[in-house]
């Protein structure tokens, strides 16, 4: 599956933006998660929404990040709120079929977008 993102931007601490993910066919065998990568450091896992509608997120962005699935429109969403500087990255969408263990590795998904910028003005 071949997976495009869009939505990402700059925004000031505080803020909101959604991010969202178009596959390129149906998404119901598919656990989606969205990753980051800022400068200098390694991508790192955001949030998975399963295919058996289970979420999970990474513990700083609880509260404030909500993944959404959608089957008919073959998309996963990524709403961001309260926006913090550290959230600044190049925002990727996943595909993979995974496992609670392994869910936050980077080789469990098989299938990456090309990723969209999230720039957080302090």
């Amino acid at each position: 599956v071949q997976l495009v993102e869009s939505g990402g931007g700059l925004v000031q601490a505080g803020g909101s933006l959604r991010l969202s993910c178009a596959a390129s066919g149906p998404i119901r065998n598919y656990d989606l998660g969205w990753f980051r990568q800022s400068p200098g450091k390694e991508r790192e896992f955001v949030a998975v929404a399963r295919r058996n509608g289970a979420k999970y997120y990474e513990d700083s962005v609880k509260g404030r990040f909500t993944i959404s699935r959608d089957s008919a429109k073959n998309t996963v969403d990524l709403q961001m709120n309260s926006l913090k500087f550290e959230d600044t990255g190049l925002y990727y969408c996943a595909a993979g079929s995974i496992i609670l263990s392994t869910m936050r590795r980077i080789e469990t998904y098989h299938s990456w977008g090309q990723g969209t910028q999230v720039t957080v003005s302090s």
